[in-house]
């Protein structure tokens, strides 16, 4: 049975504040909108699932007690799942690759970071690249290899990267952290379960990692089985583009989701990235957020 929505606070849970500072600087981060969404979960629910974590965004603001969280990408695992098993090394793998990165001859040495990754993906290599790449735009050729060049800031100093790390590890002791498709994850989630999903936005991220092979067909699938064992499912999708002048025309099925929402996330840094650094008055985005229970 489907419930009421999160009210002022729910019992198990503390009303959403601000965002965590990033542990991952992650294209399509929802951390503008995550408040947002929180606030449109339902009041009560059991274990919370997110089976397209990317930089984890709502499951930081969440901090839920139970929870599964999951991706297709395994060296973006590997970095979730030393977060909770092994925080001095997560933070070990950040200082070594950050150092190589403060000469005068950072783009080539980032070249070296990227192109040993290429070769042999791993979480360490992946946790430097998603910081110093541009604008966390993980991007992948059709082969495979992340090709995204070195963005002009500095990432983060290690001592700064310790405490976020920290204060991520607290929020998600929880959680379980599982290498897997995102159909895995869903078909296991349960009657009274919640599960948030984010996947590849099919207007504009056709580039990035795992889009490749995603489709909302076999995603709305299984959305159709999670909702018919009584599973709460939320789902970020394409909304409105270049300031609401664009809508992002997605056929829905009919009578799978039962509330629709916009929530403006700002300007995108993928349109940044390929406008080459561009100003983007014109590029504000609105996700829409579907829901397949009722208010």
């Amino acid at each position: 049975m489907q419930g009421q929505l999160f009210a002022p606070a729910a019992p198990d849970l503390e009303p959403p504040g601000k965002p965590p500072a990033q542990l991952l600087k992650w294209i399509g981060s929802k951390r503008r909108s995550a408040a947002a969404i929180v606030l449109a979960f339902p009041r009560h629910f059991n274990t919370y699932h997110e089976p397209f974590l990317g930089g984890g965004a709502v499951l930081g603001l969440l901090k839920p007690k139970r929870a599964v969280a999951s991706d297709r990408l395994r060296p973006l695992i590997e970095i979730w799942q030393t977060l909770g098993n092994d925080l001095p090394l997560l933070c070990q793998w950040y200082a070594q690759r950050w150092q190589t990165l403060q000469g005068p001859d950072k783009v080539a040495q980032y070249r070296i970071l990227r192109d040993r990754y290429n070769v042999e993906p791993n979480g360490g290599d992946l946790l430097m690249l998603s910081r110093a790449c541009y604008g966390g735009v993980i991007r992948f050729t059709k082969d495979g290899a992340m090709n995204t060049p070195c963005g002009p800031h500095k990432p983060i100093p290690p001592e700064a990267f310790a405490k976020r790390a920290a204060d991520w590890q607290q929020r998600t002791a929880g959680t379980t952290f599982i290498h897997a498709d995102f159909a895995e994850t869903l078909d296991a989630a349960k009657a009274g379960d919640l599960v948030y999903c984010d996947p590849p936005y099919a207007d504009s991220e056709a580039t990035l990692y795992g889009a490749q092979a995603f489709t909302l067909e076999r995603l709305f699938q299984t959305i159709d089985r999670c909702k018919a064992r009584g599973v709460y499912v939320a789902l970020s999708i394409d909304g409105w583009k270049r300031s609401g002048s664009h809508a992002c025309a997605i056929p829905m099925p009919d009578g799978l989701f039962e509330s629709d929402a916009p929530m403006v996330v700002g300007r995108s840094m993928l349109r940044r990235f390929q406008m080459q650094g561009q100003t983007l008055e014109e590029e504000v985005v609105a996700d829409r957020l579907l829901r397949t229970w009722k208010d």
